[in-house]
């Protein structure tokens, strides 16, 4: 490696290291993505909430979800009461699902539910509808309860967020629990500024269990968890009894699916980081390593006798081209050319003579000179040829050399 090489690669060794480097020690920029995992620490996690939840339900035995609702409902011990919790920004349950969620709680269990979008199927059994309200600018949204108990309380969210209530409720069977406050974006005009109050929270009886569902789930996210709303989310959950609860962690936003090893791998800090320096590694050796200490004796091939390989592209050229006749007219040439060099027989005037001349010299039966000799003046008495001339007359040459 000469020395100009040998620069280059130290410069670009040096560029590398130092871009590893910075990437490791910059501090990283803050997730704001949903998630809502039990696992998650990022602003809109759920591993505050989890980990709270044995303070907030003391007398409840608390068991984590990790399959979804149709898998989980089958299995389950339907004789022991429940309360089921779903939190997440979108609860998407297909058909199966919601029926199996729906047998649940007519069977005297709860479910509590905390998402600002819910599935097409649940709502419409449940009668009810929501609808949300989207700004350019994020403003503070207030929501509070209903019960006399904790209607003093005011709790404000002012990041992140949704301004999602409810529209339409089945007012027989909803109980209305809570309210969420807010100012309406109104882009036409700045002046006027338009508060909205609607219902964010509700209790909806089915059967002889009942749905809560609350439509503000940033609420029960680590960010506001940690900024004094702790208050807040013990008075929501107050509504379910002390029977075993059940935390959903597979319907989340931020729920990992690994199916494949290398996934994993930069998944994981540690681990990423040891794949790229390995990488890295295994690059550099190849650049060092890569100079030879002897040279690479070349295999010289003997010379290849390409006389067949060159009669074989002709004869696919012609055949290519359809070109029959200018192919037949060569190979009898060469074919009674044969037969002057060898059997010395005059080939311009083919006749009798030359049929009882060839016998003779070449040994073979005068009838099968005779057809060849006639197929040979067959063919240059005709005009026009195809493929199965050619074919015929190869057959007969072939057998005549034998």
């Amino acid at each position: 490696m000469d020395k100009r090489s040998k620069i280059i690669l130290i410069i670009f060794t040096v560029v590398l290291v130092s871009i590893i480097v910075t990437e490791v020690v910059r501090p990283k920029p803050i997730n704001w993505r949903s998630s809502y995992t039990s696992e998650s620490k990022i602003p809109f996690g759920g591993y505050v909430l989890y980990n709270e939840l044995p303070t907030l339900f003391s007398k409840s035995k608390i068991e984590k979800v990790e399959e979804s609702v149709y898998d989980f409902m089958v299995k389950r011990d339907s004789t022991l009461k429940s309360n089921y919790l779903l939190i997440n920004n979108n609860i998407q349950l297909d058909k199966q699902e919601t029926n199996k969620l729906l047998d649940y709680v007519a069977s005297g269990n709860n479910v509590f539910i905390a998402a600002s979008s819910l599935s097409y199927f649940l709502k419409d059994t449940l009668n009810i509808e929501m609808a949300s309200e989207y700004s350019l600018v994020e403003d503070t949204v207030t929501v509070s309860l209903t019960n006399k108990k904790f209607s003093n309380q005011k709790f404000e969210f002012i990041r992140g967020a949704s301004k999602t209530h409810f529209s339409s409720v089945d007012t027989i069977n909803t109980t209305i629990l809570g309210n969420v406050k807010y100012i309406k974006d109104n882009t036409i005009s700045i002046a006027k500024k338009e508060t909205i109050t609607a219902a964010n929270f509700i209790k909806t009886t089915f059967g002889k269990g009942s749905f809560y569902i609350h439509t503000t789930p940033e609420a029960y996210s680590n960010y506001y968890l940690l900024k004094r709303n702790k208050d807040y989310i013990a008075n929501t959950f107050s509504y379910l009894d002390d029977s075993l609860l059940y935390w959903d962690d597979y319907k989340k936003s931020g729920r990992v699916v690994i199916d494949s090893p290398m996934r994993f791998v930069l998944n994981q800090t540690s681990l990423k980081w040891t794949y790229y320096l390995t990488m890295v590694g295994l690059l550099l050796f190849v650049i060092f390593r890569a100079k030879r200490e002897q040279r690479i004796i070349p295999v010289i091939k003997p010379l290849e006798n390409s006389s067949v390989e060159f009669a074989r592209t002709v004869g696919t050229l012609y055949h290519q081209n359809k070109d029959y006749t200018n192919l037949i007219n060569k190979k009898l040439n060469y074919f009674l050319a044969e037969l002057r060099n060898r059997y010395f027989i005059d080939t311009s005037n083919l006749n009798e003579k030359s049929i009882h001349q060839l016998a003779a010299k070449s040994g073979k039966p005068i009838d099968e000179v005779k057809k060849l000799i006639e197929y040979i003046l067959y063919l240059k008495n005709k005009s026009v040829h195809n493929d199965q001339d050619i074919i015929e007359l190869s057959k007969k040459i072939t057998a005549f050399k034998k």
